[in-house]
C-alpha cells in the first residue's frame, strides 16, 4: 500500500471527553466553483464544545470520522445548479462538504447500529458528524476487518471498487483474450479495472500523466502496457501503435480527446464503459465528439452508469473482492495524507495529476 504521507502532521486538537466534550475541525465551501478549484475556495472552521452525547429524535448516530475520500465527481457538486445536472444535489455555498468517510460510532439512537460500531457510507467533512435519518440510508456496518485496512472500505471495498467491479464485469461483459484499454489507469478506479481485467486473461494497456505512473503501472500492478498521454502528439496514433488490432473494451475515465481517439481504434462489437469525465469536469464549454460515427458502423456498445443503481451487488461484489485482496491477487494503491485540513488540497491535486493512486484524507492517525 503507497502511504504518501503529508511532512506536517495534523495539529492538536482541544479535547476533553472525560466529561463529553470536544471541538470539531469542520470543512466548508465558500461558494459555487467556476472552473478549477482552488484551496482559496474551501473554509477550515472549529466548532468549540461538541456533545459526544446525542440529542434530539431518534433515528441519529454521532460518528468519529476516521478516513475520508476525495473524489473526481465531487467537482460536479461544486457547481451552479443546472436544468439538467450531473448530479441530483450540489453542495451549498457556505456549508460543511460531505462525501465517503469510515466513521466509528460513538453514540447511537438508530436500531441499526451500536456503540463502537464501524461504519461506511456518506459523511460531512469534520471529524466528528451526526447523521440523521434518512442518511443513515446510506450508512452499512463493516464486518470483515481482519488483514484488510480500514481505508479499504472507502476504496476497493466501496463505491469505488463497485464501480470498477459494475463498470468492467457487468457493462463490458469481458472475455478472455480480449484487448482492454484502461484511461487514468493510476486513478482509484482505473488501478482496479486493469487487474481486473489480467485477472480475466486480457491484454491491457493504461494511460496515465506521467512516466512515474507509467513505471508503477506495469512493474506494481502487472498491465502489459501503458504510456504517458502527455507525451502523445496524436492520441489516435498512439493507440494504434498499442493496439494494431484494435480495441474490445474501453474503460473511460476521462472523456474528451481520448474517447474520440478510442472511437477510431475499437474493434466491431466493442464495449465502453462510461465511468467518469474529468477532462471535462473544469470546463464550461464541453468538447464534442468528432468519431460518433463509429459507433454505428463498428457496432459498438457505449453505456454510462450510475452507481447507486447498483447497490444491490455489494454483497456479491464482497465476496468476490475480499478473497481476492487477501490472497495478493489484487494490490491496491492508496495516496494517504493526515489531518483533515489536508481536504481541500487532496481535492485540488485530483485535478492537477498532484496525487497517485486512491485519495484519502486519515484524520485519526495511526
Amino acid at each position: 500500500m503507497a502511504d504518501c504521507r503529508s511532512s506536517d502532521q495534523a495539529p492538536e486538537r482541544v479535547e476533553d471527553q472525560s466529561v463529553g466534550i470536544v471541538s470539531n475541525k469542520q470543512i466548508y465551501l465558500k461558494d459555487y466553483v467556476d472552473g478549477t478549484p482552488e484551496e482559496t475556495d474551501f473554509d477550515v472552521r472549529i466548532a468549540e464544545s461538541v456533545p459526544l452525547k446525542l440529542s434530539g429524535p431518534p433515528g441519529a448516530v454521532l460518528v468519529r470520522n476516521l478516513y475520508l475520500s476525495v473524489d473526481p465527481y465531487m467537482r460536479l457538486r461544486m457547481q451552479r445548479p443546472r436544468p439538467n445536472p450531473y448530479y441530483p444535489t450540489t453542495f451549498t455555498p457556505g456549508s460543511i462538504m460531505s462525501g465517503t468517510g469510515v466513521c466509528r460510532v460513538l453514540d447511537s439512537t438508530h436500531p441499526a447500529f451500536d456503540k463502537g460500531d464501524l461504519v461506511r457510507g456518506m459523511t460531512t467533512w469534520e471529524e466528528y458528524s451526526v447523521i440523521r435519518t434518512p442518511a443513515t440510508e446510506g450508512l452499512f456496518k463493516i464486518n470483515e476487518t481482519s488483514d484488510i485496512p480500514l481505508s479499504y472500505y472507502i476504496g476497493i471495498l466501496g463505491a469505488t471498487g463497485l464501480t470498477a467491479y459494475v463498470g468492467f464485469y457487468d457493462i463490458c461483459s469481458p472475455k478472455k483474450g480480449e484487448y482492454v484499454f484502461v484511461s487514468a489507469a493510476s486513478g482509484a478506479v482505473g488501478q482496479i479495472v486493469g487487474q481486473f481485467a489480467k485477472l480475466m486473461g486480457c491484454y491491457v494497456v493504461g494511460s496515465a500523466g506521467s512516466q512515474e505512473k507509467v513505471d508503477l503501472l506495469e512493474e506494481k500492478l502487472g498491465f502489459d502496457e501503458a504510456f504517458n498521454y502527455k507525451d502523445e502528439p496524436d492520441l489516435n496514433e498512439a493507440l494504434k501503435r498499442y493496439f494494431p488490432e484494435g480495441i474490445d473494451i474501453y474503460f473511460d475515465n476521462v472523456g474528451g480527446e481520448m474517447l474520440d481517439a478510442v472511437l477510431l481504434n475499437m474493434r466491431n462489437f466493442g464495449r465502453i464503459s462510461l465511468c467518469g469525465m474529468i477532462s471535462q469536469y473544469n470546463r464550461d464549454n464541453h468538447e464534442g465528439l468528432v468519431n460518433l460515427r463509429c459507433v454505428t458502423r463498428k457496432r459498438i456498445r457505449m453505456q454510462g452508469f450510475f452507481i447507486p443503481d447498483y447497490y444491490h451487488l455489494y454483497p456479491a461484489y464482497l465476496e468476490f473482492a475480499i478473497p481476492l485482496i487477501k490472497e495478493g491477487k489484487i494490490v491496491y494503491m492508496e495516496d494517504i495524507v493526515d489531518g483533515i485540513e489536508k481536504c481541500p488540497a487532496a481535492l485540488v491535486g485530483l485535478f492537477s495529476g498532484r496525487n497517485i493512486w486512491k485519495q484519502v484524507v486519515r484524520l485519526v492517525p495511526e
